[in-house]
């Protein structure tokens, strides 16, 4: 996962760049594979570089179709809200999960995923993620949401598992959306996206992000007891380095946190049992 935690996007305490060797350094990433381990977690973690107030948990602004970046029904059952960050490459992986989740559930209304920003530039090989993420606002702000996900789906496409996505494919990406690539970059050397980055960032902190990817999963009703008993025992092999469940539960039972770049049929299982 990833994770900022300024008022600026671009500006971090002198501070946290001075630790950014030990944070990364004490970072556990989990291995390259298609399945989550049951000691290694499939996300990165970067919760030094939070903010320090205490996050209410599961707490997040309420989707809104004129702002968020949403793929299906807007008042799906379920509604993944992912906080994620272009060079994260379990992002990369979840991405890819999330585009299956969506052709098989999203089509028939039940199922929306709505897409938020958590760039953590601290962490060694991230330091472009934050103007990754002001180019795919850009992408929106010329071209809508059909551009904003023809732009993010090409991102993830040509990312490395290891390594940086080249700067210079973003005005490619763009032209291939259909976009004005001068009018594109214009935007880019702007920097005027940073306050919408920033936003999410703020929200995923709140929320009580640590690391990326992150879900939560909005719901149009209060999850059962008996959906979440299965729920925890579908997820008890799945633990972090600490050995906690990559599973939360709000108050009010309508959100459900999931951290992660949990398996295609993993996710799909929650989906199922969710939809009961």
């Amino acid at each position: 996962m990833e994770s900022t935690s300024t008022k600026n996007l671009l500006t971090i305490p002198m501070a946290i760049i001075v630790a950014g060797g030990l944070i990364a350094a004490a970072i556990f990433l989990g291995g390259r594979t298609d399945t989550v381990s049951t000691t290694e977690p499939q996300n990165e973690t970067a919760a030094a570089l939070l903010p320090t107030a205490k996050p209410s948990a599961l707490t997040l602004r309420a989707v809104d179709e004129t702002r968020d970046h949403i793929r299906g029904n807007p008042e799906a059952d379920i509604v993944f809200v992912e906080f994620s960050d272009t060079e994260c490459p379990f992002c990369k992986r979840f991405h890819f999960t999330m585009q299956e989740v969506m052709n098989e559930y999203g089509k028939s209304g039940k199922v929306a995923w709505v897409y938020r920003h958590f760039p953590i530039p601290a962490l060694q090989g991230h330091e472009n993620a934050p103007k990754q993420a002001e180019a795919t606002e850009c992408a929106a702000e010329l071209g809508g949401n059909v551009a904003f996900w023809k732009v993010i789906d090409r991102m993830f496409e040509e990312v490395p598992l290891q390594g940086t996505l080249d700067m210079s494919l973003l005005p490619q990406f763009a032209g291939e959306a259909g976009l004005d690539s001068a009018q594109f970059t214009s935007c880019l050397e702007s920097g005027r996206m940073q306050a919408e980055i920033q936003r999410d960032l703020d929200d995923g902190s709140t929320a009580g992000v640590s690391g990326t990817p992150y879900s939560t999963l909005v719901l149009r009703r209060e999850v059962s007891e008996e959906e979440r008993k299965a729920l925890l025992t579908l997820m008890e092999p799945f633990r972090d380095s600490q050995g906690e469940l990559l599973i939360s539960f709000s108050t009010d039972r309508l959100r459900i946190g999931v951290s992660g770049a949990l398996p295609a049929d993993v996710l799909k299982n929650i989906v199922e049992i969710l939809l009961k």
